[in-house]
């Protein structure tokens, strides 16, 4: 019981920090403006303009996702190869961009991106082509690629480290080639690291607002962008919140489903 008692700290912090603020977008979700009890704010996600972010959103995250897993697989494949040293540089290579602030990451994008950057002027210089990515999807999908890669790598080094040399060994030994191992072998065991990176790069995704205004130039509205300006710029918590329960259904849908990829949460890194 004494042990137990050292959990009141976390509980009074869940409490307050998790419980108490979603029963807030609960009350203000399910009720208009004098406080009648509506589903207004929740069916209000099929007018055109919520369903056209939204399914902007649907998408970029997906393409964010699958860039990152393309990215992830093979490095984490060559972190599993590579030697102890080799190994934690690598890892804390990918792992120093989190220690910095997330809007200055971003921020930092849209200097090398914008029109007069360091790109832009290394074209010019080269007298190649200039490309015009910032304030673009291209450029919203290339920040969600560099803020959230790291939560693909980790889970599924993870995983891929658990695998048992003499299983690779083995199969090598029956004439599978690299690319028939990786096809039947690792990629079938890595299931539940991917699974878990998947979770964690197309939820913050497709709630983000901060890399969409500032890389999309304020000129793309994801519906992360929708809510954001409804609790700030339209004080319409009621809206705001009912837009959020919609987004709530669709993240714990997603979690869900890749849950059952990664029932014994080997996927997890922490």
């Amino acid at each position: 019981m004494k042990r137990k008692y050292t959990a009141i700290p976390f509980v009074i912090w869940l409490i307050a920090g998790t419980f108490i603020p979603l029963l807030v977008v609960l009350y203000y979700g399910l009720t208009d403006r004098t406080g009648s009890f509506t589903l207004n704010n929740i069916l209000a996600i099929f007018e055109p303009v919520h369903l056209k972010a939204l399914g902007l959103s649907l998408g970029l995250s997906a393409i964010s996702t699958i860039v990152c897993f393309l990215l992830a697989f093979p490095l984490a494949l060559i972190l599993k190869s590579g030697s102890l040293g080799r190994k934690g540089f690598i890892v804390f290579i990918f792992i120093l961009p989190m220690w910095m602030n997330f809007l200055l990451r971003t921020m930092a994008w849209q200097v090398l991106l914008e029109k007069g950057g360091i790109f832009y002027n290394m074209l010019s210089a080269l007298h190649l082509p200039t490309l015009q990515i910032i304030n673009t999807p291209a450029a919203i999908v290339l920040g969600m690629v560099y803020d959230f890669l790291p939560f693909m790598v980790l889970p599924i080094y993870n995983v891929l480290m658990k695998i048992d040399d003499n299983v690779i060994e083995a199969a090598q030994d029956l004439g599978a080639t690299k690319g028939r191992v990786i096809r039947s072998i690792l990629l079938p065991l890595s299931v539940p690291g991917i699974a878990s990176g998947v979770t964690m790069v197309f939820v913050p995704s497709l709630t983000t607002f901060v890399i969409s205004n500032i890389l999309g130039g304020g000129k793309i509205y994801l519906i992360g962008n929708i809510i954001e300006q409804e609790f700030t710029t339209s004080a319409n918590w009621n809206l705001g919140s009912g837009i959020s329960l919609v987004m709530m259904i669709f993240i714990v849908l997603s979690m869900t489903l890749l849950a059952k990829l990664d029932k014994s949460g080997e996927g997890s890194y922490l």
